[in-house]
């Protein structure tokens, strides 16, 4: 992008479209992926897709509209109320306001609305880490003055996730804050200390707990010992997966959604995506969030505040990450995580809060200067 002007009057376009793509393409894969569902449960092939485009779409419009025109800076004054607020919500989920589903406890009814706080943390934890990393304190780099307290906020934060259940999120955002961490200026030694020292610390923790999180461990180190229970759900995306070939065997015509794919339309859409449209089909899929995230990165790059910096930077990164443990889930590199693809699969709350992070960044893009 040429030279943007202060008042920020040219969007980075790379951003929107990669967006705009996004989600249309998860739009259309999700009324392919949930028909079955849609129909057995409901008696309406689409009630999937209107759900998603009542409860997701319109709310990520709105947070996207909104973030768009809010200048970001003023996300520094925010960002530790916001913070402090979410972990509120996180405490919450274990109040008799907090809705169990599938044996966790990380959804919120306050009434009028139910939602994943774990989803919106994913903004404002990164909101936060990058306004104090740019605080005009001292540089945040030494072990005491950056490390330490970089640690603390992010175990705390950690805790209330490992304890909801909902792992998956934690591999997810701190990584993303790390990115941060990094680019700030740390030292090389703390940030391999931390790749090296947080995973295997989380890995302790679920082996000394035995539960489901250890069992898909265990199955993805032996996929055949239980085909049918535990290792079912890998089992049945890798068959999706090789079905459909180069070319898939065509849109709307896959045979696993049909009772046998756990979650057609939610985690393991991608599954769907790779039988109906194949390898090729694929790999064009992927060219918007490559575009999405090398974008975010390389304008990251170029932007000399560092506030706008660090939000570029953990954004795409937390994208980028999310979507790979997805694939690398259901593709049988990783075990299974109940990740949900950027997006594409369902869930209201992940898509508006994804479509509101797309905002953010393309507010920086009108502000940054290349």
């Amino acid at each position: 992008m040429s030279r943007i002007t202060l008042n920020g009057r040219r969007p980075d376009y790379v951003m929107i479209f990669s967006t705009i793509i996004l989600v249309v393409f998860g739009l259309v894969m999700l009324a392919s992926a949930s028909s079955y569902a849609g129909q057995t449960k409901f008696g309406d092939s689409y009630y999937y897709l209107k759900h998603q485009i009542f409860y997701g779409l319109s709310f990520g419009i709105i947070g996207f509209i909104f973030a768009y025109n809010f200048y970001y800076q003023k996300y520094k004054k925010l960002a530790l109320p916001g913070l402090l607020l979410i972990m509120f919500f996180l405490i919450m989920v274990f109040t008799p306001m907090g809705v169990r589903s599938g044996g966790a406890e990380r959804w919120l009814n306050l009434g009028f609305i139910t939602f994943q706080p774990s989803e919106f943390l994913k903004i404002v934890f990164l909101i936060y880490i990058a306004a104090w990393f740019s605080g005009k304190e001292t540089r945040r780099t030494g072990f005491w003055g950056g490390l330490v307290p970089f640690l603390f906020i992010s175990g705390i934060v950690s805790f209330l996730l490992f304890k909801q259940p909902t792992t998956s999120v934690i591999f997810i955002l701190i990584p993303a804050a790390i990115a941060i961490y990094f680019v700030s200026g740390a030292k090389i030694i703390y940030v391999v200390g931390m790749i090296v020292v947080v995973p295997a610390l989380i890995f302790s923790l679920i082996y000394l707990m035995h539960d489901y999180r250890w069992q898909r461990i265990q199955t993805f180190i032996n996929p055949n010992t239980d085909i049918q229970q535990s290792g079912y759900h890998i089992s049945q995306s890798l068959i999706a997966v090789g079905s459909g070939g180069w070319t898939g065997v065509g849109y709307g015509q896959s045979t696993t959604k049909i009772s046998r794919l756990p979650e057609p339309m939610g985690d393991s859409i991608f599954a769907i995506i790779a039988e109906e449209l194949g390898f090729i089909g694929v790999l064009i899929f992927m060219v918007p969030f490559m575009a999405l995230v090398i974008r975010g990165f390389i304008l990251a790059r170029r932007t000399s505040d560092n506030f706008g910096k660090y939000l570029l930077t953990g954004f795409s990164a937390l994208i980028g990450v999310q979507t790979f443990i997805n694939i690398a889930a259901i593709s049988g590199l990783i075990p299974m995580t109940g990740v949900p693809l950027p997006f594409i699969s369902y869930g209201g709350t992940a898509l508006a809060v994804f479509m509101t992070i797309s905002g953010i960044m393309v507010n920086i893009s009108r502000y940054s200067r290349g």
